[in-house]
């Protein structure tokens, strides 16, 4: 039987390149975003690949309900998903701690760790009975070391590594396995339409932005999509069994550990 994976932020950028390669090692997909169209396109483009056409779910989840809604979607469509993939969350804005607004830290951490965290727990209650499941969160090599100017960012993804190591340790005799991956700067789809105005924020050009971040590298570039796709599909396999609570650098070699 083909197993069931959730994928939420799936509209585009990592989340997009996760459902391609997913569908290519012959998963069933549920496909979580705010982006309707985006989501539909990409569900278009894999089952014109001859795979199995995914399910779509148009639901923001920085809102707890929405979770409760996913989960009854869900179950409405007999959709038990045997992997969650927590990939929803971004970077909107940059402020140093000193500047950052209530509204914009609240924003942050309900984007990139409540609802992790939310769906996590919905997902357990799918898994735990079955006693076999995957949790991959999608963290950040910013979730290993500090930046200036996104301190929201950094906390939630070093926050969502600890989230990652403490479903571990609950769930560890289950059958359920959970952990995360780290990316550096990737190029995406959302890098090029979004970099120019976070590296205008910097007092950069694009360019110079990425060149930035990919000297802080080891391999002096920047990472593609598909790297990071090819360590999720690993974490998500039969194989990986052994492997859980841990936090894999998907980043050139930019973090210390």
């Amino acid at each position: 039987m083909k197993p069931v994976t959730l994928i939420t932020g799936a509209s585009a950028g990592i989340g997009a390149e996760l459902a391609r390669v997913f569908a290519k090692h012959g998963h069933e997909l549920v496909l979580v975003a705010r982006r309707e169209d985006r989501l539909i396109a990409l569900a278009d483009e894999i089952a014109a690949a001859g795979r199995p056409r995914p399910l779509v779910l148009v639901f923001d989840l920085i809102e707890q309900g929405a979770v409760n809604e996913l989960a009854a979607a869900l179950d409405a469509a007999g959709a038990k998903p045997d992997i969650l993939v927590n990939n929803a969350g971004g970077l909107i804005k940059t402020a140093p701690v000193a500047g950052l607004a209530d509204e914009d830290w609240d924003y942050a951490v309900k984007w990139n760790l409540y609802s992790a965290f939310w769906a996590s727990r919905k997902a357990l209650g799918y898994m735990l009975p079955q006693k076999s499941g995957r949790i991959i969160n999608i963290s950040s090599v910013e979730g290993k070391h500090g930046k200036p100017a996104i301190p929201a960012y950094v906390t939630c993804k070093h926050a969502l590594i600890g989230l990652t190591k403490a479903i571990a340790k609950e769930t560890g005799t289950s059958g359920v396995t959970c952990n995360a991956i780290c990316p550096g700067l990737v190029w995406t789809d959302v890098l090029v339409a979004t970099g120019p105005d976070s590296a205008r924020e910097m007092g950069l050009t694009f360019e110079q932005m990425v060149d930035q971040f990919a000297q802080e590298t080891a391999l002096k570039r920047i990472s593609t999509v598909e790297e990071v796709a090819a360590v999720a599909v690993l974490l998500a396999s039969d194989v990986a069994g052994g492997i859980t609570g841990s936090a894999y650098n998907v980043d050139g070699g930019t973090a210390a550990y």
